[in-house]
């Protein structure tokens, strides 16, 4: 069929009569068909047929013919493929179909998607919900069981609280459960809480019977320190142990907790105003006997009448006599060991006939309060819960009546005191107790310690002017028979000075190196007008070396040898020490010095020649010299070793004094070797310097 429609189809277009074609018509855009031209012109197949020159109308035909061939035989195979392309177009209309449905099908799926989310949306919604519902119903819940819990009153806490003993560690723990509740109990009073009433009355009588049974514990406790021969210690740490009682009374009956307290600081006061009182008074009996009185002053008169009496109306006695001046052992009191060592005990001490100096009862006293002050203020901070000023006021309330006692007997026995190194020593013995007090960080008794200096400075200040008064004041000639030897007076401010500078030492005080400094002024003043006394110079410096190197051996024991008094006397000492080798090289070997000094004065002008014609005097001097010579040594010596009662310093002084006349003569020898001499037949007997001195070695006392 359709190939009879294509046959018709050319039928016609045969038969078709385009008439006569007018291509100059206006019609025709020229433009636009040389453009169709051009293009055309560039195929491949019109390139081709151009080139060889075909008819284009006859190759027009030829195509088309072709192209109906071609036609024709298309629509052949698709009739012959009618059949599959029938077929193809079943399937194509099943498949639509089928797409059709799942179409349907998708879209209901879409919608119940749709259905889904939202219902999804809702219970994510729901969710949220319920979880914010379930954390405010934890919340209340936590609350509420909080409230419940601290509300509730357990049996156990009332059996416990009334029948159980205050000392078991239960009831420690149900009385902090029983606190916590009556806090709780007041906080939901202010709230207003209504459930707050049904355990009110439980709470309160719970309290009462607790606040009872504290109350009898602890003021048994403190009655049990009032019988004779109690360790009071034990108690108190029998407190501390327990001291969540009284924190308990104080928050809850300030009443109950402010007669505890009064009824400890009346008892602990008691306590120790007796035991202090007691053990100062037994202290007092193993003092000395003999102490220091007014008279016992370092520019004093010694006299022999004093001793002869002395010895006629008391027994001597080693264990009961105290040093004034000296401070010998006295000093070890100040050594750590000493200073913080067990106390004395004084029934012990008076058994074995034992006697001490003050400062050893002050020490032992005072480390007793010290200890026992230190453990007070650590036990009323700790027990009573108080701080700063408020536990210094409680301990002054405890421990003032005491140190008031301690004070008016040091204000006794300072007032009548003149033993100057028992006052320094007591005076360091507070500022090393000051310093422990200081470093175990206990300021209870820093007032007391500076009522105690403000005590003792102004007496040793005082008996220290009285003593340099005393030497100022002294009469030389009242003070018996002149002796070149170390004066009494000398060596006991040797002695004195050099345990105050010793002691000094470890707490300088300027006001203390400022009236030694004026002792020294004036012992330097007597020791010159004690000199002055003797008729020779020789004994004058004999006299002055003497005092001067027993004072500087006494200082060199004790203070440092850079102090200030050390060096004050070596200058003095070696400038009478150079004025006495002088002085005894004067008498044998005067003329030759003499001739030395003038010669070298002389050369140093110029003008030796002046002593051209002293021949005979310089012949009369080297044969003097050499002839005399070791035997004005050997005199020298034992003159030098009998005046000086320091076999070390009188060694010194001969080998000063040797050493000396050996530059002498060696001068002696350098201005007979001048030109001016040179031609004196006297020089050959001159002794050979180096044998001079070979010799002179001989005459060297050894030790």
């Amino acid at each position: 069929m359709a190939y009879l429609q294509d046959e018709k189809t050319e039928a016609d277009i045969a038969n078709l009569n385009l008439g006569e074609l007018d291509i100059t018509t206006d019609e025709f855009i020229l433009d636009e068909v040389d453009i169709h031209i051009q293009a055309n012109l560039e195929d491949d197949l019109v390139k081709e047929a151009l080139k060889t020159g075909v008819d284009l109308r006859q190759y027009s035909k030829q195509v088309e013919a072709e192209l109906q061939r071609i036609e024709q035989a298309s629509i052949k195979d698709y009739i012959k493929e009618s059949q599959n392309i029938a077929l193809l177009h079943n399937q194509i209309t099943a498949c639509d179909s089928i797409l059709e449905r799942m179409e349907g099908m998708l879209s209901g799926f879409q919608s119940d998607l749709s259905s889904i989310s939202s219902e999804i949306q809702t219970l994510q919604q729901q969710s949220v919900s319920m979880n914010v519902r379930l954390k405010n119903r934890q919340a209340v819940r936590s609350h509420l069981s909080q409230l419940v819990d601290e509300l509730v009153v357990p049996g156990a806490m009332i059996s416990t609280i009334l029948d159980s003993p205050v000392t078991e560690q239960e009831f420690l723990e149900q009385l902090h459960e029983l606190n916590t509740k009556i806090n709780f109990a007041k906080e939901l009073s202010f709230r207003e809480t209504l459930a707050c009433s049904d355990i009110q009355d439980i709470v309160d009588r719970l309290k009462l019977k607790a606040v009872s049974k504290i109350r009898e514990f602890i003021l048994q406790k403190i009655y049990s320190f009032r019988k004779p021969m109690t360790n009071y210690q034990i108690p108190q740490n029998t407190l501390l142990k327990y001291r969540f009682f009284y924190q308990f009374l104080l928050a809850n009956e300030r009443t109950v907790a402010k007669e505890i307290r009064d009824e400890y600081v009346d008892t602990m006061s008691k306590i120790y105003y007796s035991y202090f009182k007691s053990y100062s008074g037994r202290l007092l009996k193993v003092q000395y006997e003999e102490v220091a009185d007014k008279d016992d002053l370092m520019g004093v008169e010694d006299t022999a009448k004093k001793d002869i009496l002395h010895s006629f109306f008391s027994k001597p006695s080693l264990k009961s006599r105290n040093t004034i001046f000296t401070l010998g052992q006295r000093g070890a009191i100040l050594s750590p060991a000493e200073l913080e060592g067990p106390i004395l005990v004084p029934h012990t001490a008076q058994r074995g006939d034992s006697r001490y100096p003050y400062e050893t009862l002050f020490r032992s006293q005072h480390y007793a309060l010290l200890d026992n002050g230190c453990r007070e203020y650590l036990f009323l901070s700790d027990f009573f819960m108080v701080a700063g000023n408020s536990a210094l006021d409680l301990f002054n309330s405890i421990m003032g009546k005491t140190l008031s006692m301690f004070l008016k007997s040091m204000s006794t026995y300072v007032s009548d005191c003149y033993d100057s190194i028992a006052v320094f020593l007591c005076i360091h013995i507070i500022l090393r107790f000051r310093a422990i007090t200081a470093k175990r960080n206990i300021p209870a008794l820093d007032k007391y310690w500076e009522a105690v200096l403000e005590l003792l400075w102004p007496r040793f200040e005082l008996i220290l002017e009285m003593n340099i008064s005393s030497i100022r004041n002294t009469d030389p000639q009242k003070l018996g028979v002149l002796d070149t030897r170390p004066h009494y007076i000398t060596r006991r401010y040797a002695e004195f000075s050099s345990a105050i500078v010793s002691i000094n030492q470890t707490f300088p005080n300027e006001r203390t190196n400022a009236l030694l400094g004026q002792l020294q002024i004036e012992v330097e003043n007597f020791v010159l007008k004690m000199a002055a006394e003797f008729p020779s110079r020789r004994d004058q410096l004999i006299f002055l070396i003497n005092n001067y190197d027993m004072m500087l051996s006494v200082l060199m024991e004790r203070a440092a040898d850079d102090s200030k008094e050390v060096e004050g006397f070596q200058q003095l000492l070696l400038a009478r020490t150079q004025e006495f080798i002088e002085e005894i090289l004067s008498p044998p070997f005067g003329g030759m010095i003499a001739f030395v000094k003038e010669a070298e004065a002389l050369m140093e002008k110029g003008q030796l020649d002046r002593l051209k014609n002293d021949e005979a005097r310089i012949t009369q001097l080297v044969r003097g010299f050499s002839s005399t010579w070791k035997q004005s040594v050997e005199a020298m010596s034992q003159d030098v070793m009998r005046s000086f009662t320091n076999f070390k310093n009188g060694t010194s002084i001969i080998q000063g004094a040797l050493t000396q006349l050996i530059q002498y003569y060696h001068g002696f020898h350098k201005v007979l070797n001048q030109p001016t001499f040179r031609s004196l037949a006297v020089r050959s007997e001159l002794i050979n310097l180096h044998h001079l001195m070979v010799e002179v070695k001989k005459h060297k006392p050894n030790f």
